[in-house]
């Protein structure tokens, strides 16, 4: 992670795409979200969704992931460089969070960050909080999954590292 000093607002990072499969939209909906339009094409035909449709929870189960992963290369370039690495934080939360459109079964999602805002902790000295805004776009560039999440972020005045 860039520690809170080198965080510029505006900046975009892209995650990484998904593809939806009809397999793993009901083996998540079996677990996690068993409504009849996540689990059966029949039963999916039948609904306002006209078609067997991932979970919104899915969607952002898959944006977790990819996050992750790409903190863990963008980390692993940075050691590699020889730089010093941030700690991210924990998150106090989401908001805004909106399933806009839903990802049918087949369609691939594309998932993007940008930092939109970022300031000092007042409660937690050496920390800082940014503020992300989160979104999946499916093939045919319809965005489908926005949501803006907050993480604290380690200061560089906290490890006494320089620039």
């Amino acid at each position: 992670m860039k520690f809170f000093e080198d965080i510029v607002i505006g900046e975009r990072a892209e995650l990484g795409n998904h593809t939806f499969t009809a397999e793993d939209i009901k083996r998540f909906a079996r677990r996690y979200d068993p409504q009849p339009f996540h689990l059966d094409e029949e039963a999916a035909a039948r609904s306002h969704f006209g078609a067997l449709c991932a979970s919104g929870w899915h969607t952002a189960a898959i944006w977790m992931r990819l996050m992750v992963e790409y903190q863990v290369r963008e980390d692993a370039a940075r050691r590699a460089r020889g730089e010093a690495v941030a700690v991210l934080g924990p998150s106090p939360g989401f908001r805004e969070l909106k399933w806009l459109k839903p990802v049918y079964a087949g369609e691939t999602v594309s998932y993007a960050t940008e930092i939109i805002d970022k300031r000092a902790s007042n409660s937690r000295p050496g920390w800082a909080l940014m503020s992300i805004r989160n979104t999946g776009i499916n093939q045919k560039g319809e965005l489908v999954i926005s949501f803006i999440s907050v993480a604290f972020v380690q200061r560089r005045a906290a490890t006494g590292t320089s620039a």
